[in-house]
Order: structure tokens, then C-alpha cells, then sequence
């Protein structure tokens, strides 16, 4: 398995007290030692996105001004997104990590991808940072595959709605979008209702679960819902954004997961493309050990070892079960 990742994103810091920290970094790379997979992996070090690579998801404006946030030594995007002066540098790294991904996969160097790399990238839309995010580094590598004649799948199981990936490819009928986040939360989108529009209607899919949603509701929306609509989709390439913060210790939401529940889901996810056509990219996930556990075992899942700090669960006592069957007779796939 190929882990894309560099000393370089620790660099990017939003201040002390915020929840995005290199740390995290640090625990995702101590969850993939534990797990005893470090000898499967083969580590790449990321590139740069090329201008013409990041115009194609964003506007020129976008980037300008970051580059001028950049000039000045780092700034304030928003009341949640802040750079210094090794931001802009590590935006550009995840922002290409994925383009290292696919060069490396399509060469046969690996079965699969993991992108650990921050700052995370699913809230930035084409034309605003937020979030914590940038630059929106799963869009740049949808975009490119697409723009290559190649059908792309987009999964989401971050906690938070990954508005701006949505946002990219709302009217894109290339890039089908899966994301499964709880419900009410930031950033407020995700709505069942929210499922594209023009040539890209139908292409997108919200699971917004109640807060107490655990594993055994995620497994049974992966079975009726999403793996069928991945199947009927037929992608050539699965993207993943992986964010961590569905565990049941993340401060920041009320979601039930457990890394033995983010186990199970990598595995389902894995078996939806053929070998050399799935990449992962790190999003959220703020408790450091849930990060570190999760991590482990969902990298450890996709290389066929059962690597399971904590074991899956069980039914939180919600009912996410009528939304997903309402949602696969809405996707006509029930």
C-alpha cells in the first residue's frame, strides 16, 4: 500500500488552542506502527499541485488570495481556517498528494493509497476556504481523473458534511458523491434533499444521520445504500475522505463510531474497485488516540489484516434506518 505523506504538513499551524494540529499528524503515522503494517507500505513524498492543476477545481481569485494571506506571513481565512507561514506550502503538498497517488497506482507501485496529509481539504468549495481547510485535495484529484475520461467515486464518512466537495461537483455527472455525516452540524448542508443538479442530478448522495449513530446503522447504510449506488455508478476510480472524527471520543461531534467500525467500513469500501484504483485522503478527526486507533485499523483493513484496537458496535438506539431505506427507493436502488 502507498502512504503518501511529508515532514513538511507538521509545518502548517493555526495556533495553539486549535483543534487541527500537527499532532494529529503524528498520531495518524503512530496508528499505522501499531498496527504492524509498516512493512507493506511503501511511502512516497508528495508534490506540489500545479497551477493549472488547482484552476481547474478553483478560480484564480481563490488562489490569489491565499497566496496574498501567504505573502503576509499567514492570516485569518475565517473564524475556523488560519495559515502561517508554512500553510500555503502544505496546502499545495495535500492538494497534490493524490496526483502522486494516481501516477504511482496507474505505474502498479501499490493496491491502494493513503493520502496523510493536512491541512484537510473537504469544506473548501471552488471559491471559499473553511473549515480548516484550503485547498479541496480530493476535488484536485477527481477533477484530474475525470478530465481523463475516468468515472470517479467520492465517499465521505468524515463526521461533517463535505460541503465543498459537493460544492465542485453538484452539476457533474462524471464525479458521483457519497457522504454519510450527522445531522444537524456544520457546516449545516448535506441534506437528503441535496442530490445534484443539471447533468449531475442524481450523482449526489447524502446520508445525514441523527447524533448516537453507531457502527451497526453505518454498516446497514453501506449495504442498502451506498454500495449499491457505487455499483450502479460503476467507478473507475473510489476516493475516499477519511476523516476520523465519527468516533465516538471526537470533541468535536456526537457520532458513535469505533476504529473497529472504521475497520469494517474500509474493507466494504475496498471491495468496490479493482486492485491499484483506491485512494484515501485524511480529513477530520480531532481525538488523538481515536485518530491513531483509527487510522491503524482502516489502513490495516485494506491490506487484508484484521487490526482492531476496539471491536465494532452496536445500534445506539436510533433509527437511521428508515432514512436509509427512504434514501435507496429516492436513488432507485431499494
Amino acid at each position: 500500500m502507498l502512504l503518501v505523506t511529508d515532514e513538511r504538513f507538521l509545518g502548517h499551524r493555526a495556533g495553539s488552542r486549535h483543534p487541527e494540529q500537527p499532532a494529529r499528524l503524528n498520531a495518524v503515522w503512530d496508528g499505522l506502527e501499531s498496527a504492524g503494517v509498516h512493512d507493506a507500505l511503501v511511502r512516497v513524498e508528495p508534490r506540489m499541485a500545479g497551477v493549472d492543476e488547482l484552476l481547474a477545481v478553483h478560480p484564480a481569485t481563490h488562489l490569489d488570495r491565499l497566496e496574498e494571506v501567504d505573502a503576509a506571513g499567514g492570516g485569518r481565512i475565517d473564524a475556523d481556517t488560519v495559515m502561517n507561514d508554512a500553510s500555503w506550502t502544505a496546502a499545495r503538498l495535500a492538494a497534490g498528494a493524490g496526483l502522486v497517488a494516481v501516477e504511482a497506482l496507474r505505474a502498479g507501485v501499490a493496491d491502494a493509497a493513503f493520502c496523510a496529509v493536512r491541512p484537510p481539504g473537504h469544506h473548501a468549495t471552488r471559491t471559499e476556504s473553511m473549515g480548516f481547510c484550503l485547498l479541496n485535495n480530493v476535488a484536485v484529484t477527481a477533477t484530474a481523473l475525470a478530465g481523463a475520461g475516468q468515472r470517479v467515486a467520492i465517499v465521505d464518512v468524515d463526521a461533517h458534511h463535505g460541503n465543498g466537495t459537493q460544492d465542485v461537483f453538484y452539476d457533474d455527472d462524471r464525479v458521483l458523491f457519497v457522504s454519510c455525516h450527522q445531522w444537524p452540524l456544520y457546516p449545516g448542508t448535506g441534506a437528503a434533499d441535496e442530490v445534484g443538479t443539471g447533468a449531475g442530478a442524481g450523482t449526489t448522495v447524502n446520508v445525514p444521520v441523527p447524533p448516537g449513530t453507531a457502527g451497526d446503522d453505518y454498516r446497514y447504510a453501506m449495504d442498502a445504500l451506498v454500495v449499491p449506488v457505487l455499483e450502479r455508478f460503476a467507478p473507475d476510480w473510489l476516493l475516499v475522505s477519511a476523516g476520523f472524527d465519527a468516533h465516538r471520543s471526537d470533541p468535536l461531534t456526537d457520532l458513535g463510531l469505533t476504529s473497529g467500525d472504521y475497520a469494517d467500513l474500509m474493507a466494504t469500501l475496498a471491495g468496490l474497485v479493482p486492485g491499484g484504483r483506491l485512494v484515501v485522503f485524511l480529513e477530520g478527526g480531532y481525538d488523538l488516540d481515536a485518530l491513531s486507533d483509527s487510522a491503524g485499523a482502516s489502513v490495516a483493513a485494506l491490506l487484508g489484516v484484521d487490526h482492531r484496537p476496539e471491536g465494532a458496535s452496536g445500534s445506539a438506539g436510533t433509527e437511521p434506518g428508515r432514512l436509509v431505506d427512504d434514501l435507496a427507493r429516492r436513488h432507485g436502488v431499494a
